[in-house]
């Protein structure tokens, strides 16, 4: 790895399938941001287990998102593919970390709220504290760019003032700032049931969303059923107001043509939703089949994931057992 380039950290957690969502708004990116930047893509089983997760399904999706993230288009040789529960100075440092920040910050941290909803005194104390493992992701590794959607901005901000409560405490500049590369809205996928809603992994209509195994014959189906309205697609962008659906569909072919609304309307505006979704079907197929073909081949060779996991962790632990060396002198532990 080069470390003259910025290190990113990014992680996605192992929990169902992967879908069209997950990868137009996170994997697409990582594998453009590989060309200049030197990365770290994780999957995070420790986040996942925040709520119980069946321990072979657990295992299974693992290895699947690892997958996926090849298929996608991660170079697992030049950058660093891993499992997060396989460096344990995620939880090292995570600990160290829960004893920095203070009890009020994560108390304003919302999704904490959306999650754990009425039943909070039942939520267990991962998903309440696991912001600060967050931080000790990112921070582990001394990364300084983290790509992330706008509803986890609030998570990097507070890994940012956990690094300034920690140099400050103690008086030396241990820890670097982040700074959030905040995906553009064409990472937003909203279900193909309800405009209104994001894509979504725990849907319980698998024709809400894409996923990133299915194949041609299933994504015409699922795009063949996506709702809609009766008006065909405006010819321009004004047009799609107060239209949940119409703007979903023209954002998934926007988004995979690296086109803006406005140049998906003036190609395809005035048709009926009938052929607009048709050219979606083909451009969908087109770009999603090679990764399934990819994601098949490498679900059905165990071995040839496991051991692209076993790399990543091998080098990930190399670059973190310096930093956490250097957190536990400056904290006062012994080690001998």
């Amino acid at each position: 790895m080069t470390a003259s380039l910025p290190r990113i950290f990014s992680g996605v957690q192992p929990t169902g399938n992967l879908h069209l969502g997950n990868y137009l708004g996170a994997l697409r990116n990582w594998v453009k941001l590989q060309h200049d930047h030197e990365c770290l893509f994780c999957v995070v089983d420790m986040h996942a287990i925040t709520v119980w997760q069946d321990p072979a399904e657990l295992h299974r999706a693992t290895l699947e998102v690892a997958a996926a993230m090849v298929a996608c288009g991660i170079d697992a040789g030049k950058h660093i593919v891993f499992n997060q529960s396989a460096v344990p100075g995620h939880a090292q440092l995570a600990w160290i970390f829960n004893c920095v920040a203070r009890i009020g910050w994560l108390n304003r941290m919302t999704q904490f709220k959306e999650k754990a909803g009425k039943d909070r005194e039942n939520a267990s104390v991962g998903l309440y504290a696991y912001p600060n493992l967050m931080a000790a992701d990112v921070l582990l590794y001394k990364a300084t760019r983290v790509p992330v959607g706008e509803d986890q901005k609030q998570h990097l901000e507070l890994a940012n003032d956990i690094a300034q409560k920690f140099n400050h405490d103690f008086g030396r500049a241990v820890f670097p700032m982040i700074e959030p590369l905040i995906l553009g809205p064409a990472a937003r996928v909203m279900s193909l049931r309800d405009g209104t809603k994001k894509m979504s992994k725990s849907d319980a209509s698998d024709q809400s969303r894409i996923n990133l195994t299915d194949d041609a014959d299933a994504i015409a189906l699922k795009v063949r059923r996506a709702k809609t309205d009766p008006e065909p697609l405006p010819s321009e962008e004004a047009g799609l107001e107060g239209r949940p659906e119409a703007r979903n569909l023209v954002g998934i072919y926007a988004a995979l043509t690296d086109m803006h609304h406005g140049a998906v309307l003036a190609e395809h505006g005035g048709r009926p939703f009938s052929a607009f979704k048709a050219a979606l079907t083909d451009l969908l197929v087109a770009s999603l089949s090679p990764i399934a073909a990819e994601m098949r081949r490498l679900v059905g060779d165990q071995g040839a994931v496991e051991a692209i996991l076993r790399r990543g962790a091998e080098r990930a632990r190399a670059l973190a057992a310096p930093v956490l060396a250097e957190v536990e002198a400056t904290v006062g532990f012994v080690r001998v």
